[in-house]
């Protein structure tokens, strides 16, 4: 309107805020996809050694699909701003799993293991549904990190009072029932140290004195989680289980840099590591044979012995060059006892070939990186700490595993997540999936102009 000769103009209404798209339907385009290929790898087998489709492919297939498209609508119904990667890929590589443990089966028929593991797999879908119907918020959890770190301290000494089993003390075998406790313990650890790290996160980067270029907290401070992450080592040393030693301490490093920001607990931390498998390596009689196997990994062909099991794993990655010599054409059974647990990358490297384990590499990698984002995206200092040691978790055992069976670093013996047969793992890692699930809802949402449920 005009008045005396000026013009007032109101003022326009603010544009509404763009809404942040949920990417559900393409959640579910990329499930259908991981099926598929999942299904495509199970026939492809058949077809190679046999030259016909295998009769349980419908029924495989149709088991994944069920189990995949349930996780999915879990997520559609209580995490609808979650990451639309992070279920995808974990089907995919679940399938790539049974779909490698079905061929290592049809060596040795009097052992089957895919029908077990796809049962656990299930198990591992409900867990995973579980957590994400149940779990509304991830901060939930931070009230309840004393009981985490009871429980996981309970389940790590639990395998004492069994009898060792290839050397380790990681089972608990009740008749015909097997589980491995510590891969349960990493997941409540992991809720333990972030909340801990989280409510004490200033008093341990800006307290303390100063030893050289490292600002050290004080004893009260970083004493207690020390005391329980040295407690739970020592009890996974005295069990010979140090691959998942490594594990809580790269865990426990990771997490405190994240808490504090300084580099300097990272070199402190790899200072640590070096010296600890240097002393275990020269004083454990079973970490000091893999070390040895290590170091010279064809000493037993060379003595009229045959090849141990790393050289026919080093074998297995030539024979496979680039491109595979197709899945069901390789050789990898000769590695052994553990082809379907720790060398099952062997397996993958001989059939698929460089190009297919660099898929399975970067599958993982893209997993962690989705872990990540979502951690520091987030506002609570425990939800970041969570996300990133839970995402640190699958970065580390990839690492170590990967490592052991292509001759970096000696071999550890643990699980490849989702690939590799073993019951305990694989309903560890949905468990890890579903709250990344939860907390990269909870990340999404909050650039919705929507707080957290």
């Amino acid at each position: 309107m005009t008045k005396t000769g000026t013009t007032v103009t109101a003022a326009a209404p603010p544009a509404p805020a763009a809404r942040l798209p949920r990417r559900r339907g393409v959640e579910l385009a990329l499930i259908v996809l991981a099926v598929l290929l999942s299904v495509y790898g199970y026939c492809a087998v058949g077809l190679a050694r046999y030259g016909t489709v295998p009769p349980g492919a419908a029924g495989y297939g149709a088991g994944l699909g069920v189990l995949a498209l349930l996780a999915h609508g879990a997520v559609r119904l209580r995490a609808p701003y979650a990451d639309p990667l992070l279920l995808p890929i974990a089907v995919l590589l679940n399938g790539l799993g049974l779909v490698l443990i079905y061929r290592l089966d049809l060596e040795t028929p009097g052992a089957r293991a895919a029908p077990v593991q796809l049962v656990w797999s299930t198990l591992g879908v409900a867990l995973f549904i579980l957590v994400v119907l149940v779990l509304r918020d991830h901060r939930w959890l931070q009230r309840y990190s004393y009981v985490c770190v009871v429980a996981a301290l309970a389940l790590l000494t639990l395998p004492i009072l069994f009898p060792p089993v290839n050397g380790a003390r990681i089972w608990i075998r009740l008749g015909g029932f097997s589980f491995q406790p510590g891969e349960f313990a990493k997941v409540l650890l992991a809720v333990f140290f972030a909340a801990y790290l989280a409510a004490g996160r200033s008093a341990l980067a800006y307290t303390g004195r100063r030893v050289w270029c490292l600002q050290l907290p004080t004893g009260r401070v970083l004493g207690p989680v020390v005391a329980i992450w040295l407690l739970s080592v020592g009890v996974l040393v005295l069990e010979r289980d140090l691959g998942t030693s490594l594990l809580f301490f790269g865990l426990f490093v990771v997490l405190l840099y994240v808490a504090t920001g300084r580099t300097g607990w990272i070199a402190v931390g790899l200072l640590l590591a070096a010296a600890g498998a240097v002393a275990v390596g020269w004083l454990e009689p079973h970490v000091h044979s893999r070390v040895e196997e290590w170091l010279h990994p064809f000493a037993s062909i060379e003595e009229g012995r045959g090849p141990g099991q790393v050289a026919q794993s080093l074998f297995s990655f030539a024979a496979g060059g680039v491109l595979g010599t197709g899945l069901g054409l390789g050789h990898s059974i000769l590695v052994g006892f553990a082809v379907k647990s720790d060398f099952i990358l062997a397996t993958a490297g001989e059939e698929l070939g460089l190009a297919g384990l660099s898929a399975v590499f970067l599958l993982y990698a893209l997993l962690v990186e989705r872990g990540y984002r979502a951690g520091l995206a987030l506002r609570d200092p425990f939800g970041r700490l969570l996300a990133v040691g839970l995402a640190s978790i699958v970065a580390l055992q990839v690492f170590v595993i990967a490592g052991g069976v292509t001759g970096l670093i000696p071999l550890t013996g643990m699980a490849m997540p989702f690939l590799a047969q073993g019951g305990s793992s694989v309903v560890t890692n949905w468990a890890i999936v579903a709250l990344l699930i939860r907390v990269s809802h909870v990340a999404r949402r909050q650039y919705d102009g929507k707080v957290a449920p």
